[in-house]
């Protein structure tokens, strides 16, 4: 078989190292944006946190200077050191955008409180029980495996065995159930449950006995299935209880938690996983301006700079030594630059994309009233931005803008639209809530079905099927008529 080469014309489009460096942290949020900030400032002495640029005010040497005494061929390598140079009307990187700083500050500062660590809460109740040394600390283990709900996934046998390869030790499987069980004594009831239904029979076993309570522990050892499955009419033939009996023992079955872990954090990430938003509006001004108190100005390193200067100013200077370390710094000046750059096309990039969400979603923005959100799509944001589709996706991404009503993704603010039967369009936000409203306002013991709710919603002008119905159900979490049904 013969091979031959071919020569073929091909059109490509590629991304400049500067183009994926500004999509790279376009997409950033800005705590990852601190971060790659922090790790650019560690990696490049070229770049400095700082406004003082009085050291960059000397004449910059000539380029074709640089170029002749460098051997740089290239037009594109020549040194321009007015272009490391921050201009006077851009003393800082992130300048004030709009608001003033107290406005920005009281956004900024949102009071999260602090819950309780469970972990250290069941360790303190541990310790104070008559325990040996050895069951402390089993026990102490098994806390340590809890989850966040507060439940213990893990096999008791995997538990026993994990821990005395840990510990070097010889604790049986019957050991550490024991331990288990000293466990599931301490508060909240319900913790370290392996099941569900462990769960809420270890917080019914806490409760003064009365028939209500002991209807309900039945319900939980011999219909668990057909309970959550919420077919009440045949666990309470199957336990030949009667209307009351029943209603009273589901009462108390729903009072229950199923997650014993709540009101408690389960992990330092849990104290600091609080939202941060990106951009912050105003309604009472209608200011925007992107939240950026945590982030440094930057700039290009003066002593960088005084190098070329020293290397264009003193023959004495041009020797091979110091041309390498010139050339090297040169490296390191574009890469700040460009990397400042990048950073401010971010910071006017997102500020224009968030202008016009606020400008298409600006009742919304004014009342804070979810009914006021327009339909809204990304296509329709690039266009009044003037970018890509792909820029707007970017830079909505795992972002959050803080408001008068509260802290929101800004995702929220894009949905699809419906006409009405009246020709009006209106956002599907808006049907989801009249069908929650529907949902809500329903006879539990009669929920209404998929095909109800579609009758319903059509007869108040919104020309919608069945499955649509079904699927912004889902979407709210709903569950379907025959699991909403209560007794």
């Amino acid at each position: 078989m013969s091979q031959k080469q071919v020569l073929q014309q091909q059109l490509k489009q590629t991304l400049s190292p500067q183009q994926l460096l500004v999509v790279s942290l376009l997409e950033c949020p800005l705590l990852e944006l601190e971060n790659k900030i922090q790790h650019e400032l560690e990696d490049n002495p070229a770049l400095e946190e700082g406004i003082d640029n009085s050291l960059l005010s000397a004449e910059t040497m000539d380029d074709a200077q640089m170029s002749d005494e460098m051997g740089q061929n290239s037009q594109s390598d020549l040194l321009d050191l007015d272009a490391y140079t921050a201009d006077d009307d851009l003393p800082d990187t992130y300048p004030s955008l709009g608001a003033n700083s107290d406005t920005a500050t009281n956004f900024m500062y949102n009071n999260y409180s602090e819950e309780p660590n469970l972990s250290d809460y069941l360790t303190q109740q541990l310790r104070m029980l008559d325990l040996s040394e050895e069951r402390i600390r089993m026990g102490e283990y098994i806390i340590g495996n809890l989850d966040e709900k507060g439940y213990l996934e893990r096999e008791v046998r995997l538990l026993t065995i994990d821990y005395n390869l840990q510990y070097d030790t010889l604790v049986t499987e019957t050991d550490m159930f024991e331990a288990l069980t000293d466990v599931q004594s301490l508060d909240p009831a319900g913790i370290a449950a392996r099941t569900l239904n462990e769960c809420l029979m270890l917080q019914l076993e806490r409760k003064t006995f009365t028939p209500s309570v002991d209807n309900a522990m039945r319900i939980l050892e011999e219909c668990y299935e057909l309970f959550t499955n919420r077919h009440y009419d045949k666990a309470q033939a199957q336990l030949g209880l009667s209307d009351q009996e029943m209603r009273e023992a589901i009462q108390e079955i729903t009072h229950l938690t199923p997650r014993p872990s709540s009101g408690y954090s389960t992990s330092l990430f849990e104290k600091t996983n609080a939202v941060t938003p990106d951009f912050i509006y105003d309604s009472d001004t209608q200011q925007l301006e992107l939240n950026n108190q945590t982030i440094p100005p930057l700039r290009v390193g003066a002593s960088y700079v005084q190098l070329f200067q020293d290397y264009s100013g003193n023959a004495a200077n041009r020797t091979p030594e110091r041309k390498a370390a010139v050339q090297f710094a040169k490296q390191k000046l574009d890469r700040a630059k460009s990397f400042i750059d990048a950073v401010r096309q971010r910071e006017s990039t997102l500020l224009t994309i968030m202008g016009a969400i606020v400008s298409f979603q600006k009742d919304f923005f004014q009342e804070g009233d979810e009914t006021l959100l327009k339909p809204l799509t990304m296509k329709e944001v690039a266009a009044k931005s003037n970018c890509e589709i792909s820029t707007v996706s970017r830079a909505v991404g795992n972002k959050y803008i803080q408001t008068n009503f509260g802290i929101f993704p800004l995702k929220y603010f894009f949905s699809e639209g419906m006409i009405t039967d009246a020709g009006e369009e209106v956002s599907t936000r808006e049907i989801k809530a009249l069908l929650k409203e529907l949902i809500d306002g329903e006879d539990k013991k009669h929920p209404l079905p998929d095909e109800k709710l579609c009758e319903l919603l059509q007869a108040k002008g919104y020309p919608i099927a069945r499955r649509t119905v079904a699927k912004y159900r889902e979407q709210l979490g709903l569950p379907v008529a025959r699991l909403r049904k209560s007794f």
